[in-house]
């Protein structure tokens, strides 16, 4: 990969002086003449970006999406994303801006990949980004035809920087194969197009990765990518999948959801915000970033609009409710800077972008609110099984047919067309992938199998979901704001290499810093380090998600205090066993609550299996309330929160499981 912008990431750019001015350049395309590959995400992508963008002071938006888009006002909407207009509006902003302004381009859209003829690239193959007037191969140029290939960016982007500007260049895109194969069924839509559907031939000639390689760019830029170079991103319907406006990029989504309730931050801190919101749910997406503008703060404060939303009516909308949830607690306000709120109410037929109020006070016929408690987690959403071989499989079809009828496991709503993970009948097996359909992605046997009793599995599946979702409504809703100096305690983890020595663990290897990218093998001891860094006590719990759903508590040990004073430290550990040999995916989950001074503590290790069927009712309205949402038989009720609900900050440490060759 060249230095330059790999396709599947997603960046941005870094801030300027409150004098210098904000130049977007926003690209969606959903609408393709020529390919058989229409999205439906990237026209509400660009409208969402507009917004959030807007209200944080940009200058001057113009965009170029599909036709009929629906935009906000004094956003310039230049026409069709056609390969010609793309280039010719980055060519033309080195003559709009100045030194000290700030430039965010962004594209939602297909990427894929086109053979290198010029030799800068050691994979033998070009990232390429695919406007609407993209077409197949075509031999005579020896290219994608109308493809825009990365080499084309960088004389354009350092004419930007050469100007003194700092660059933010967006791409919620993907451009390479990554191996896994999603199922159909799945939620999501990979923004990814296979070379062969373009025509590409396996036999032309690369450059081999002997050419010279572009100069790297100069100046204040950062890139934020929306995923790993091994994954695929994904667009995925907030709402009804049938209905087109609810379709939008998961990067995007996290990264609008941090630029609209952020502050002063970095770009870097926007980053490490976006990732987090991505991974409270199941898609395996994590995104990443580069550039010499990360450590730059990012341009403007978002608008009291932003940390508030409108109502007209009854009808609540902002640029994205997809963080709500039916029964979500809201505090009313006549205007946008009114600091006391007029009346309480709740939301209801939530939306990606409208709710309904539901009041008891007569309101004002405009305004604006502020969520105050989450509203409970929704069903744990099941798609229709997927059948990928011939084999026999009527006893579990009966199995769930029959859970089905009878509306067990409670929490989970089956057959769903917009669903949380898949079910997959292959080799003789019931296995479950995420909403993007992937199956086994890390490796033969990764994603969760179903054992005898299906009412079992998915009951597990479902009560993980819950707390997961559960825990998020919580973290985001409840404290109106994303906290970019971190969580209040900081995790560290360490990694003591294990082997396998006749059938036995042994140790002796130096503990060393974990990396996420680093596998984790039986036998390996993982230590974790808990350091209070805020000036109030926190209350922690540890939690351990398993590859099969089951929940662990891992600290704090019955009968200990799990009160972590300020500048004081605990440590928890553990060593990993794979009996089976099948990797995985697991989870450690760090939940940190602000002590009451001389209150009781909050350990909410009764969340782990099994699970405790009430909280104590003198508890705290967070306490109520993650004991409510794991409860699946409290689905459909409204949560009072009486009292306001602290909100908890969370820290999650995603574990890849590798078997381990014994020795």
């Amino acid at each position: 990969m060249k230095p330059l912008v790999p396709l599947c990431l997603i960046a941005m750019t870094a801030a300027t002086p409150a004098v210098a001015d904000v130049h977007a350049l926003l690209v969606g395309v959903g609408d393709y003449r020529h390919l058989n590959a229409d999205l439906r995400g990237p026209v509400n992508d660009v409208r969402l970006m507009a917004e959030t963008l807007g209200a944080r002071g940009a200058d001057s938006i113009t965009v170029l999406t599909d036709a009929g888009a629906i935009l906000p006002a004094g956003v310039v909407h230049r026409g069709q994303p056609t390969r010609a207009a793309i280039l010719s509006e980055l060519g033309d902003l080195p003559a709009t801006v100045k030194d000290g302004d700030t430039v965010f381009f962004y594209f939602s859209g297909h990427g894929s990949q086109a053979p290198d003829r010029n030799g800068d690239e050691a994979g033998g193959y070009d990232e390429i980004l695919l406007p609407t007037d993209a077409k197949g191969w075509r031999g005579a140029i020896g290219d994608v035809e109308n493809a825009i290939v990365d080499d084309e960016f960088q004389p354009l982007f350092q004419a930007i920087l050469d100007t003194g500007a700092t660059l933010v260049a967006v791409l919620d895109t993907c451009h390479s194969a990554t191996g896994f194969r999603a199922v159909e069924r799945g939620a999501g839509v990979a923004r990814y197009v296979d070379p062969a559907a373009l025509g590409v031939p396996e036999d032309v000639e690369t450059g081999g990765g002997e050419g010279a390689l572009a100069p790297p760019l100069t100046g204040d830029f950062a890139f934020l990518y929306s995923s790993q170079s091994d994954q695929r991103s994904f667009e995925y319907p907030l709402g009804a999948r049938a209905n087109p406006s609810n379709w939008y990029g998961a990067f995007t989504v996290a990264l609008a959801d941090v630029l609209r309730t952020g502050t002063s931050a970095t770009w870097a801190q926007t980053l490490r915000g976006a990732a987090d919101t991505m991974q409270r749910g199941d898609v395996l997406q994590t995104p990443d970033g580069e550039g010499t503008a990360l450590d730059l703060p990012v341009f403007g404060v978002p608008g009291p609009a932003l940390s508030r939303i409108g109502f007209s009516g009854d009808t609540v909308q902002g640029g994205l409710l997809s963080g709500l949830s039916e029964g979500a607690e809201v505090e009313v306000f006549a205007s946008a800077t009114a600091e006391t709120p007029i009346a309480t109410a709740t939301l209801a037929d939530v939306g990606a972008t409208t709710a309904s109020l539901r009041h008891a006070e007569p309101l004002p016929e405009t305004g604006y609110v502020v969520v105050t408690a989450p509203g409970l987690p929704e069903p744990f959403r099941i798609a229709p099984p997927v059948i990928m071989d011939g084999r026999d499989y009527a006893p579990v079809l009966d199995q769930l047919g029959a859970l089905a009828a009878a509306g067990l496991p409670e929490g989970v709503a089956w057959n769903a067309a917009v669903p949380d993970a898949v079910p997959v009948l292959k080799d003789g097996a019931l296995i479950l992938t995420g909403p993007d359909g992937i199956l086994d992605p890390v490796g033969a046997g990764s994603s969760p199998r179903m054992g005898d009793d299906a009412a079992v599995f998915f009951e597990a599946a479902a009560r993980t979901h819950r707390l997961r979702r559960a825990l998020a409504l919580a973290e985001g809703a409840a404290k109106g704001g994303f906290s970019f100096g971190g969580p209040a305690v900081k995790v560290s983890l360490e990694r003591e290499a294990g082997a396998l020595r006749d059938g036995a663990c042994v140790g002796g290897a130096q503990a060393m810093p974990f990396r996420p990218d680093q596998p984790v093998h039986d036998c390996d001891r993982l230590w974790l380090t808990m350091t209070n860094t805020s000036r109030t006590a926190q209350d922690v719990t540890v939690l351990y998600v398993d590859r099969d759903f089951g929940i662990t508590a891992l600290w704090p040990e019955p009968g200990l205090s799990n009160r972590i004073a300020f500048n004081e430290s605990q440590e928890a550990g553990l060593e990993i066993r794979l009996p089976d040999g099948r990797p995985g995916l697991e989870e450690i989950i760090v939940i940190a609550v602000p002590a009451t001074p001389s209150g009781p503590r909050m350990v909410l290790s009764g969340l782990a299996d099994p699970v405790a069927t009430r909280a104590a009712p003198g508890g705290s309205a967070l306490h109520r309330f993650l004991w409510a949402a794991s409860d699946p038989t409290t689905q459909g009720r409204s949560f009072g929160a009486a009292g306001g609900m602290v909100a908890p900050t969370l820290t999650r440490l995603r574990l890849t499981l590798t078997t381990l060759i014994p020795q």
